[in-house]
């Protein structure tokens, strides 16, 4: 489904996560990357658009297309024309210069605003009980999913997705995964479902409602309205029904909760974070225990959780149940996943966080590719210096701070960029 059409963040946090990938695994790479043979194609090449890189990939797709199993005549006709969107290359290059703070997106995410228009469509919508009763996720998550993906419908993004994707193949970063979604795309036009006019979205592919990947939409969609068709674009029922059917396939378990607030006991070793996934009562062993010091329910005191701090010791801290991790197949960035999650118990009446957001500091991409080259040169394996602060170069920003005697909650701060860059240059590593 992949992306919401807003923004994609990277948010640097400490449990922030890289841009979002799509939310499905990638199809297998195309036959030319695995060198089988091209089937000979009798259908005549698109009408030159004027850019060679992109003509010359378009001649050679027509093949893969047609052992795929698109119609000759289809593929003519949808390639006939077909010319770059200009705006698409620049979006998929573009890296932004600071990145996010996890707290501000939530914030962002929890407004009143969108507290009021969910709470509407949570007592308007007559589909949810079927929805409910057949898949197992509860309205609030799934409000709070159609919020973030297209503010509830309004935003859905006027893409002509396979335009996008053709645009995003040939530049080549992605192929193989953009030309599996290309013949994705070829496929629903072949079956008729929807012409390729309905098919509009996001600059990166992802369409309706939903904010549906074109397989994701072929393997996850469902006609909730039962009207024949499954519609992501102007049904809600189509919407949401296959919003579940996604999550549920995801494994989403029904009656359990999807995160908790905790609190943490003074002199507690951050450094568990982002690691074990233990019962709410191991938990409690180490003195972690429900910030509003309920009971656990019996649904959650057997499943397994792990232990986040997105924002570092300072902020809130989070038990994170597999319904979580279900979120994060819909969009693999724990920010997201957060944000549909706290929204919805929003709308589901729960109380806010006991631990409030702390202020946080934006980090330029110079200082976080710093952070990333000082661990790297002290001997802590960050991956590439690439600004983006992700799973790898938090775990090495913890063990860093672990060795050095610092809270180990892989928080990086300005204070900690000032702290690493202070010790590579000494230690004349960097």
């Amino acid at each position: 489904m992949r992306r919401p059409i807003a923004v994609v963040l990277v948010l640097l946090a400490g449990c922030a996560s890289p841009p979002r990938p799509e939310p499905q695994a990638p199809m297998a790479r195309a036959a030319h990357d695995a060198a089988v043979p091209v089937q000979q194609s009798s259908v005549a090449p698109p009408t030159a658009s004027g850019d060679m890189i992109f003509d010359a990939w378009a001649s050679e797709f027509q093949g893969r297309a047609l052992q795929a199993g698109i119609d000759p005549a289809v593929l003519a006709r949808e390639m006939r024309g077909l010319t770059p969107d200009p705006r698409v290359a620049s979006l998929d290059t573009r890296q932004p210069e600071f990145s996010k703070p996890l707290s501000e997106y939530i914030k962002g995410v929890v407004t009143a605003d969108r507290q009021a228009i969910g709470l509407r469509h949570r007592a308007s919508l007559p589909a949810w009980d079927a929805i409910e009763q057949r898949y197992g996720v509860p309205r609030d998550i799934l409000l709070g999913v159609w919020a973030l993906e297209s503010g509830f419908g309004s935003i859905q993004g006027s893409y002509d997705t396979l335009r996008s994707l053709a645009t995003l193949a040939a530049q080549g970063r992605r192929r193989a995964w953009a030309e599996g979604e290309m013949i994705a795309v070829l496929r629903i036009i072949q079956s008729g479902e929807h012409p390729r006019e309905r098919l509009r979205g996001s600059w990166a592919g992802a369409m309706g409602q939903t904010q549906f990947i074109p397989t994701t939409f072929l393997a996850t969609a469902v006609d909730q309205d039962g009207d024949g068709r499954r519609d992501i674009w102007g049904s809600n029922a189509d919407s949401l029904g296959s919003a579940a059917n996604l999550l549920a396939k995801a494994g989403w378990v029904r009656g359990q909760s999807w995160a908790r607030e905790v609190v943490a006991p003074p002199g507690f070793d951050f450094s568990v974070t982002e690691g074990p996934r233990l019962t709410p009562a191991e938990w409690a062993a180490q003195g972690v225990r429900r910030a509003d010091g309920q009971p656990w329910s019996a649904a959650d005191a057997d499943a397994q959780a792990q232990l986040v701090a997105p924002a570092g010791a300072a902020g809130p801290l989070f038990l994170l149940f597999p319904n979580h991790f279900a979120l994060r197949q819909y969009n693999n960035s724990v920010a997201y996943a957060l944000g549909v999650g706290l929204l919805a118990d929003r709308f589901s009446g729960a109380a806010p966080l006991v631990r409030p957001w702390p202020v946080e500091t934006p980090l330029p991409l110079i200082d976080r590719m710093t952070a990333q080259r000082a661990l790297n040169a002290l001997g802590f394996d960050a991956g590439q210096a690439d600004g983006v602060v992700g799973m790898g170069t938090r775990k090495a920003l913890r063990a860093w701070q672990k060795a050095r005697g610092l809270t180990a909650d892989g928080y990086l701060s300005p204070e900690m960029v000032r702290r690493l860059r202070s010790e590579a240059d000494a230690a004349g590593a960097v």
